[in-house]
């Protein structure tokens, strides 16, 4: 059941894109270091969805583990390390940081590219 989400998921992502603008700040503060090292944002967030399922829960450890980042901590597995850097703790204001993360999740929300047909009646 899993792995049809995932590849549903996927191919939606494909077939429309990511038509939400990301905002400037969001762009600066998070996803330039993403797009500069070649980290796959989409797929991130795809595993914290997966995983955790709640959007609130999704922020939670994601503002835990940018606050204090340990591979111990990350929903990546220990081999994403090897191509990826580990992160640094985050430089940002708790408030910022939270922002940033409803940003991030809202930009990768999967709610908005699927297309549920309507019914007939």
């Amino acid at each position: 059941m899993v792995k049809i989400m995932m590849l549903t998921t996927a191919c939606v992502f494909l077939l429309f894109g990511n038509e939400q603008q990301v905002s400037p700040e969001l762009e600066n503060d998070c996803l330039r270091c993403h797009q500069t090292h070649n980290i796959p944002s989409e797929i991130i967030y795809r595993r914290y969805l997966l995983h955790y399922s709640s959007k609130e829960t999704i922020k939670k450890k994601m503002v835990a583990y940018l606050t204090n980042p340990s591979k111990a901590d990350s929903i990546m597995p220990p081999q994403f390390f090897d191509k990826f850097p580990p992160k640094e703790p985050n430089k940002l204001t708790q408030e910022r940081l939270q922002q940033r993360v409803d940003e991030y999740i809202l930009y990768f929300d999967i709610n908005k590219k699927l297309y549920t047909p309507k019914e007939d009646k």
